[in-house]
């Protein structure tokens, strides 16, 4: 098959595991090819839409005859931005993610099936983000090996979504603990989004790391 693999920013965090699954894919025997701009998307049978931040335009999906997205929520529930994030920030630690068909309307395509990454409590930022990578990964390979057989089902059920988060959403509570406020420390992003506190008129960037 002809597969694109399409991710928005040449920057993301997510371009190594973007070039292991193409590397994976090729390896199947595909034509595969991963961009990070628009224009490049090419005609052809499955394009992987991964880590991307903006809507694709409605010609750029017809070049494909499937367009795949992998959402890291329970679809319908938790439909929107940075869904790992706000769940670890609720303090779960099984997300289930939803492989799905991209429509018009934000995350509502058929999906094809779901499956779910565990953690365990201690991981931080990049940590949680290798995972979740390493589970798309697995979730793609899944799709373009079962192809012919899968069949795609509606979403059902009660939807909601997730707001884009803020500056306002790094900032921590003073008066609340360390262990209180742990799961904000591990969605914390060290280098772009450091999480921080008020304090004496003051603002204070703190940045958490493990020891190794």
């Amino acid at each position: 098959m002809t597969i694109t693999i399409f991710t928005d920013n040449i920057k993301s965090w997510f371009l190594p595991y973007g070039k292991k699954l193409r590397v994976r894919l090729s390896g199947l025997g595909h034509e595969v090819k991963y961009v990070f701009n628009k224009k490049q998307i090419r005609q052809g049978d499955i394009c992987f839409l991964l880590s991307c931040s903006l809507l694709v335009d409605e010609d750029s999906l017809q070049l494909n005859r499937h367009n795949i997205v992998v959402h890291a929520s329970d679809l319908p529930k938790g439909k929107g931005f940075s869904p790992l994030q706000w769940q670890i920030l609720e303090g779960k630690n099984k997300i289930t993610l939803t492989i799905f068909e991209v429509v018009k309307e934000c995350d509502a395509g058929p999906y094809y099936f779901k499956s779910k990454v565990i953690f365990n409590g201690t991981e931080l930022y990049d940590e949680l983000r290798d995972k979740l990578a390493n589970k798309i990964i697995e979730m793609c390979l899944k799709f373009v090996k079962n192809y012919k057989s899968l069949k795609a089902f509606a979403q059902s059920g009660k939807e909601s979504f997730y707001p884009r988060r803020t500056l306002k959403d790094d900032e921590l509570d003073i008066n609340k603990t360390i262990a209180g406020q742990f799961n904000h420390l591990r969605i914390a992003d060290n280098e772009r989004f450091p999480v921080y506190f008020q304090f004496r008129g003051h603002k204070y960037i703190l940045k958490i790391y493990k020891e190794k």
